[in-house]
């Protein structure tokens, strides 16, 4: 199944059984009407809406990754992922994938730092008959051992291909160089000696810990009416543990509370400027990666600006670096600027692809870049741009029932709350040039980044 390098995070729903079952409507935008429901009897999270769209996406997300793993354990989460699919007491090996697509409909699966999910797509009629057979699948996983072993070796196999990745392998130095104490410099696939000697016990106390009610979310969108939809995943999911047993179970650990070497608290900014160059025989022409430590998903209004500085300073034919550094003096293939927030930490990189002989113009031109949008700001028709960009994206990709059951599994998981997915284009619109010139001087020191170089042989 699939797996992600993109991740975000902040903080775990925790459920207090003595508060009665809690039904919202979310109307801040009147064409988002999601239904949230907490679950009194198991503290599972039930997200709904109804759509005129004739088919229904159900997604599972849990508040699980790669960065609750501990060094010894590293990959189980992306592991156990693949192992969901290999049957359970209602479905056998194989056979959900069989029943969903002989009906047209399809499933996949992908893991991150701070989240994995499950989702399939299906008609409304399929609805009822398979939603149970994916939630048992979730909750009750046979995990065979013979399967165990086969998917050890696809691991390990996906593993040595990730290695074979130019841009991979430069992400993932970028990672180590930029997150050294937390979590998030390992890689999501897990190391092919870790995996080879993760055991069954192991992936079944993992389960155990992690796949709990409290920490899931179960999104249902299409068109099918929300109470309907809620009470149908009431009735199919069962949690795996005894019902005797739930009120003197705790909460899942989080990456904050739980025993792990990492400390519970962000990177320091970089004080001077972090290098590190190798050379790739793969590479035809060299990349080139400038990153700051920023702030994660639990500063989200931060995190707002950093989003629109990336969209100014790198992304489209119109951004500064884009147009001065590809479109104007043709000295970079390819420049882009990206923010990724992370639960406790994020990352805001510029990446090019150039010529070996352009990358002392090209950064010095990126550091003059920065310093001038700290010292004369931002234009307002070009926040103005950007603005309207983002927000009509972010609306425009929430047509289909998977991508609103994205948008509300990934914020609800992530943030236990939709109200940042819901009026995230209000938020973009409040933000004014000096906000992102105050974000750019706090966050982005053109004079101490990280910087990862690497060069074709």
């Amino acid at each position: 199944m699939g797996d992600s390098i993109f991740s975000h995070t902040s903080p775990f729903f925790t459920f207090n059984p003595a508060i009665p079952m809690r039904t919202t409507t979310i109307r801040q935008l009147p064409y988002y009407s999601p239904k949230v429901t907490i679950v009194p009897d198991n503290g599972l999270t039930i997200i709904t809406e109804q759509v005129p769209v004739p088919a229904v996406t159900v997604n599972v997300w849990l508040r699980v990754g790669s960065a609750m793993e501990t060094p010894e354990i590293n990959g189980m989460a992306h592991f156990l992922e693949h192992m969901i699919f290999k049957g359970s007491r209602l479905v056998g090996l194989g056979e959900f994938e069989r029943i969903l697509e002989s009906k047209g409909g399809n499933t996949n699966a992908a893991t991150s730092y701070e989240y994995t999910h499950y989702y399939f797509t299906a008609t409304c009629d399929d609805f009822a008959e398979i939603l149970p057979l994916q939630l048992d699948l979730v909750t009750h996983p046979s995990l065979p051992p013979q399967e165990f072993e086969r998917e050890r070796r696809v691991i390990q196999e996906e593993i040595r291909r990730a290695a074979t990745n130019p841009r991979r392998h430069l992400w993932e130095k970028t990672l180590q160089l930029c997150f050294p104490s937390l979590p998030y410099h390992r890689p999501i696939l897990g190391d092919e000696t870790v995996i080879a000697n993760l055991t069954l016990p192991q992936m079944r106390a993992f389960h155990q810990l992690w796949y709990q009610p409290t920490n899931t979310v179960v999104v249902a969108v299409g068109d099918l009416p929300e109470d309907y939809m809620t009470d149908a995943i009431i009735k199919s999911y069962h949690p795996h543990f005894p019902p005797e047993k739930q009120e003197n179970r705790l909460p899942p650990p989080t990456l904050k509370d739980k025993p792990s070497p990492y400390p519970p608290f962000p990177e320091p900014p970089f004080t001077s400027t972090v290098e590190y160059s190798y050379r790739d025989s793969r590479l035809q022409q060299a990349r080139m990666i400038l990153f700051w430590r920023v702030p994660g998903l639990q500063e989200f209004q931060q995190t707002l600006m950093l989003d629109v500085l990336a969209a100014i300073i790198g992304r489209g034919r119109l951004s500064r670096l884009v147009w001065d550094l590809r479109e104007n003096r043709r000295l970079v293939s390819r420049i882009t600027a990206t923010n990724i927030s992370y639960q406790l930490q994020g990352i805001f990189y510029i990446s090019a692809q150039l010529p070996q002989e352009n990358i002392p113009q090209v950064r010095k031109a990126i550091e003059n870049h920065l310093q001038s949008i700290q010292s004369h700001g931002i234009r307002e028709e070009e926040l103005n741009r950007v603005k309207h960009n983002v927000a009509s994206s972010f609306i425009f990709q929430q047509e289909k029932p998977s991508d609103r059951s994205n948008l509300y599994g990934y914020y609800y998981s992530q943030l236990a709350s939709l109200k940042e997915a819901l009026e995230y284009p209000q938020y973009i619109q409040q933000l004014l040039p000096h906000h992102l010139q105050q974000a750019a001087h706090q966050y982005l020191s053109p004079d101490a980044y990280g910087l990862v170089i690497a060069l074709p042989l």
